[in-house]
């Protein structure tokens, strides 16, 4: 069954279609919107043959441009070849950059566009679970540079988002447990619900994937460039994006935040912001989805040390999104480090 939500934006509003094969009437989903300009199939070499090609096949005026598969990619080098790709293809400023693939896709094809030309229309298309849930929707675009993640960047709304849960069916399971990571952000943020394990299975994501999405909607549209609330659904990131950077990104971005997420819960306790309890509840959850709660060998140190470029600090302070309890996040400067890397040494290990 198909499903709609809106999202308001600044200037307007767009769309989230979620509907099990939509992937198959997407030149029907464009054409209704008017969105039959050039259009640009930006994806990566895994998801190319798969649907990409087949999209273009049945989308007039398409083409396809593919990049390499991985966060390792999602550079500023990569970037400019994209950019060259776009040129070469043809695009111009009434052109779309159709996203298709998971976080990495939407982050860096989304940049394209905010910044090709000064701009041209998005359309996203998540595969992945955790781009469904996540990062395809609230406009936020962006690259990796060597010194951390996301560090450039854009906010870019698309002309609509088109969820086709049938994908799901075929995500490698490394894939699907990243996605459940987010899904468990979501559930500690605002929906209890989204932490029920039974919920958790692909066989019922038509069911849990737009509640998902429901949560951070209601959150972008209170606050849609990151000015307050938004930062919330930063929860486990500050840790996780700094264990993804040390790691070189062998860490899938789903499994660091899993690790975030507990960390961010054990140093609200270790606070006394919140019962303790919940460490082992969260904890207990994550093992059932086979998701990391440990640091593995990596020093505690090196991860403050990296978290020392994250974007939610502010005047080289450290800001950390913490749990009172379930929907109850809020932020805390200041924190002593000493505090923070005792937390993680409690973390270390497999």
């Amino acid at each position: 069954m198909a499903l709609t939500i809106p999202v308001k934006t600044p200037d307007g509003s767009y769309p989230i279609y979620f509907e099990p094969g939509a992937l198959r009437r997407l030149p029907d989903l464009l054409q209704e919107h008017r969105l039959t300009a050039r259009t640009v199939i930006g994806t990566n070499t895994t998801l190319s043959p798969l649907y990409a090609r087949p999209l273009a096949d049945r989308l007039p005026n398409s083409v396809v441009l593919t990049i390499e598969d991985g966060e390792i990619y999602k550079t500023l080098p990569t970037l400019e070849a994209i950019y060259s790709g776009l040129v070469r293809l043809g695009l111009d400023r009434k052109g779309i950059v159709l996203a298709l693939g998971g976080g990495v896709i939407g982050d860096i094809m989304g940049y394209a566009a905010a910044s090709y030309m000064r701009g041209v229309r998005l359309v996203q298309v998540p595969t992945s679970l955790l781009a469904m849930v996540d990062s395809s929707v609230g406009g936020k675009t962006a690259v990796d540079l060597p010194e951390g993640k996301n560090l450039v960047g854009a906010f870019k709304q698309p002309e609509m988002v088109v969820v086709d849960t049938d994908v799901l069916t075929t995500l490698p399971e490394v894939e699907w447990r990243c996605g459940l990571a987010e899904v468990v952000k979501h559930g500690l943020l605002a929906d209890p619900g989204l932490l029920d394990p039974a919920l958790l299975v692909r066989e019922r994501a038509a069911e849990f994937v737009p509640r998902a999405v429901s949560v951070k909607v209601a959150v972008v549209e209170q606050d849609p460039y990151e000015q307050n609330v938004r930062a919330f659904l930063n929860l486990g990131h500050t840790f996780g994006h700094a264990l993804e950077q040390i790691s070189g990104y062998t860490w899938k971005h789903g499994q660091a935040v899993a690790v975030g997420l507990v960390a961010a819960i054990r140093l609200s306790a270790r606070l006394g912001q919140c019962d303790p309890a919940l460490i082992a509840q969260v904890e207990e959850l994550l093992g059932h989805l086979e998701l990391p709660t440990r640091l593995g060998r990596y020093d505690p140190e090196s991860l403050w040390e990296a978290m020392a470029t994250d974007k939610k600090w502010e005047h080289g302070r450290a800001r950390f999104v913490l749990l009172k309890e379930i929907g109850k996040p809020f932020i805390m400067e200041n924190i002593d480090p000493g505090v923070v890397i005792s937390v993680l040494t409690e973390m270390s290990g497999a």
